[in-house]
């Protein structure tokens, strides 16, 4: 029987995230290869024009799963009826800006976007938040949007959490889907703390501990941990421009497994709103190991954290709450 399409939304679709995830989306790669979507998608004016090049560029791909594509600058129009809104627009960080700056003028998009969803997404909407500073931006969007329930609102931390699954196969030399239960603690931020502990390989004599394979506790508490925080900011070096495809990718891998599960016995890292869970104050959207069924996510629990990653842990909660306070500064 044929199923129903999702309608998914995309904002900030004409820049460079969304012009890379909106075919992936339209191929099944984020709800899978037997799910019909109709696409939402919204960028600011001075983008209209490329908006609608977009457009034409997934109608000229004849999708077979694309059973619509919207293509508008109004929030209300975009937000009708969305049952995913995968948040992606949002004010970069700009040569001499202050944080605050960049601050306020994400505060006031997520603020408009948030009520809008409110109104008119649909009941169940889920919504991811990509665009930076992503886990600030989403407890923005909560604070504006109090019927859609927390558990609904997300930001992502894959990228970070798939940086890592890489750069542990390309040291131990095995296939990155090998590799499983990094976690990322934290912000979407250079404080965030990728962590191995729990980790382990998938080798021919069965499953050994990241740990034990690297055989190298100062690479793994050192060059491993900045290279993953750094990753993002190298790639804007060497490509002039910052991650699209990788954030794009990540951002259909953190969708599809909310949607249709965690395959099992592995858990994924997703930043989601704190309910006190490994002493991380509740009231933040923060990075946690996540495992998801039936449409839902829920927090790996009972894992040993050792005083290096108390103090890692710690430190990246301190800057979200210190985010936090600066948001919540621009509202007044």
């Amino acid at each position: 029987m044929a199923r129903d399409p999702v309608r998914v939304l995309v904002t900030g679709a004409a820049g460079q995230i969304g012009y890379a995830i909106v075919p992936m989306v339209a191929r099944g790669v984020m709800l899978g290869p037997d799910q019909p979507v109709i696409l939402h998608m919204l960028d600011i004016e001075p983008a209209a024009e490329a908006l609608k090049g977009v457009k034409m560029e997934l109608i000229d791909a004849a999708f077979p799963l694309l059973k619509g594509v919207l293509a508008t600058t109004d929030v209300v129009e975009a937000c009708t009826g969305v049952n995913i809104a995968v948040m992606v627009g949002g004010f970069p960080r700009k040569e001499g800006m202050e944080r605050k700056d960049v601050m306020s003028k994400n505060v006031s998009i997520y603020k408009a976007q948030a009520s809008a969803l409110e109104k008119h997404a649909a009941a169940d909407c889920k919504v991811l938040v990509v665009a930076n500073p992503a886990n600030t931006n989403a407890l923005i969007l909560k604070e504006f949007a109090p019927s859609i329930p927390e558990k609904n609102i997300t930001c992502l931390t894959r990228l970070d959490h798939n940086r890592a699954l890489g750069q542990i196969s390309e040291r131990v030399n095995v296939q990155v889907s090998d590799v499983k239960n990094v976690i990322i603690w934290g912000n979407h931020s250079s404080t965030q703390y990728p962590d191995v502990n729990h980790a382990t390989v998938n080798t021919s004599s069965g499953e050994k501990p990241v740990r034990e394979l690297v055989a190298d506790d100062k690479w793994l508490n050192g060059d491993f941990i900045t290279t993953v925080q750094q990753r993002g900011a190298a790639i804007i070096k060497a490509r002039k421009l910052s991650s699209a495809l990788s954030a794009a990718s990540s951002a259909c891998d953190h969708i599809r497994d909310w949607v249709l599960g965690t395959p099992k016995g592995t858990w994924v890292s997703m930043g989601v709103y704190s309910d006190g869970s490994y002493g991380i104050q509740s009231g933040l959207i923060y990075s946690f190991p996540v495992t998801c069924e039936g449409g839902k996510w829920s927090i790996v629990q009972g894992l040993k954290v050792d005083e290096f990653s108390r103090e890692k842990m710690d430190a990246t909660a301190k800057e979200l709450m210190e985010e936090k306070s600066l948001a919540y500064s621009c509202l007044n």
